[in-house]
């Protein structure tokens, strides 16, 4: 028996030994397991973590309107959010959208200025379609609805504001601006016009500016669906002339412009310029302002033009503009020459029209897109909307856009006017001076620390309109 059992617990040994073995085994293998696997979920954890930081501090562009905010790669570093205020169709907002590309900023969505004269409460989202916006730009730049609540002034955060200087190139934004966020998370741009340069900006952030202008701004669709309506309305009739009459009130009252007015209306004028503090000039000759070219055309003036260009009585002529100064009576001349003359409140029901009343902006939209559509656009000034409307019919394919010489025009209507010209001399005289100012494609005039006096890039995208920087087979003499 004693054989016996001893025989077997040899046996015993030779198999507990690799049963142990194993078992050994077994225990490393599941301690190396949940090292790696708590590696991966403290690495997983960590990630996270990063992106929610990111999230929750980013930096911010100021205030007009478009908030800017940076995103997670690549230096430069987060900028504040930028609000851009805006007083026109759009084009503040394009050039704000370049200057968020350049810093790599985050932008917030613009709030249009309500101190203008017209007191336009119209918002942004109102006016141009927010997510149309938002995603067509998302390769571009990071765009939010609104700051985040901590950078709210009721939470007791205090925005620094300031105006960037006027035609900047992009090494003032990167040296002077891009600095100011390693001290703030917001900074508000409370000017917006005319703050990036016209020429010497890189090829990448002019096509910033093109992709903003032309795709990502689009209007509401209630504004486009009436705005086409207007447009079909005024084809079925035949072709027409948009014309920008800029003879409003406040327009005259700032440039100080008062020929053909009463001496009553001349003084109500000047009236309005005092009433507000922040326009500089309250003194103005209009005489002399008139000679320079710097006041808008008279209705009666106009009349004139269009019969010396060649428009004959029959010409249907859409008025693209606000409430005309001295209302029908000063219509009057023009109407009598062109009877066929309408407006948007002549073509369309009072009720189609009662969501966009007392807002100046929407219906200034309106008149945006008849003019784009137009056989021709004139206008009588070359404010803000008409220099982007001109831009987007040369986009168009150069669309037929007389651009008024006021300067020569006004010497040729009063030698007319006080009979050292006859009719057929003025005439021919006004063909002349307009025969290369249709549209047709040139490129952008360049004056040299005059920026003021050369084109504006929006009046002339030259870099929107072919492929590569050389655009000489399209804008060259020979086209």
């Amino acid at each position: 028996m004693e054989a016996v059992r001893s025989e077997s617990g040899v046996r015993s040994e030779k198999i507990a030994a690799p049963v142990a073995t194993v078992i050994a085994r077994t225990k490393r293998f599941q301690v190396w397991f949940i090292r790696v696997c708590s590696s991966i979920l403290l690495w997983t954890c960590l990630v996270q973590l990063l992106t929610v930081g990111e999230l929750w501090h980013p930096s911010f562009m100021a205030n007009t309107t478009v908030s800017i905010v940076k995103p997670p790669h690549h230096p430069p570093p987060l900028l504040p959010l930028s609000f851009l205020k805006l007083a026109s169709l759009g084009f503040q907002i394009c050039d704000m959208v370049a200057v968020a590309r350049l810093l790599n900023l985050t932008l917030v969505v613009p709030e249009l200025d309500k101190t203008s004269f017209w007191a336009d409460n119209s918002t942004f989202e109102e006016i141009f379609d927010v997510e149309h916006f938002i995603d067509s730009l998302r390769d571009e730049v990071r765009i939010v609805r609104r700051l985040p609540k901590r950078f709210n002034r009721k939470y007791g955060y205090r925005v620094f504001e300031m105006p960037p200087v006027s035609w900047s190139q992009e090494k003032y934004y990167l040296q002077q601006i891009l600095p100011l966020f390693s001290k703030r998370k917001v900074l508000h741009f409370n000017k917006t016009d005319a703050r990036l340069a016209n020429n010497g900006i890189s090829i990448d952030l002019q096509k910033v500016r093109c992709r903003v202008n032309f795709q990502a701004l689009k209007f509401t669709p209630e504004i486009e669906s009436l705005g086409y309506k207007l447009v079909r309305i005024l084809q079925e009739r035949g072709p027409f002339v948009a014309l920008h009459l800029r003879y409003e009130m406040d327009m005259l009252a700032f440039l100080g412009c008062t020929h053909g007015c009463t001496k009553e209306e001349a003084k109500e004028l000047k009236r309005l310029r005092y009433a507000y503090p922040w326009w500089r000039e309250k003194e103005i000759v209009s005489k002399e302002r008139r000679s320079q070219g710097l006041c808008p055309l008279t209705p009666e003036e106009t009349a004139l033009i269009l019969l010396a260009l060649g428009f004959d009585k029959d010409t249907q002529i859409y008025i693209a503009a606000g409430e005309i100064y001295g209302s029908e009576r000063r219509l009057a001349v023009l109407r009598a020459a062109y009877p066929r003359i309408v407006r948007k409140e002549m073509l369309l029901d009072p009720g189609e029209l009662q969501q966009f009343q007392n807002h100046s902006s929407q219906m200034a939209a309106l008149d945006f897109m008849v003019s784009i559509a137009s056989d021709t656009f004139i206008p009588t000034y070359d404010g803000n909307m008409a220099k982007v409307v001109e831009g987007h019919r040369r986009y168009r394919g150069f669309k037929k856009t007389i651009l008024l010489d006021r300067k020569r025009l006004v010497e040729l209507l009063d030698l007319h006017q006080n009979g050292t010209l006859s009719w057929n001399e003025f005439a021919v005289a006004v063909g002349s001076a307009h025969e290369k100012r249709m549209g047709q494609p040139t490129r952008r005039k360049v004056i040299a620390d005059k920026p003021k006096e050369e084109d504006y890039f929006y009046a002339n995208p030259q870099e929107c309109l072919c492929e590569g920087a050389n655009c000489d087979d399209l804008l060259g003499p020979g086209n």
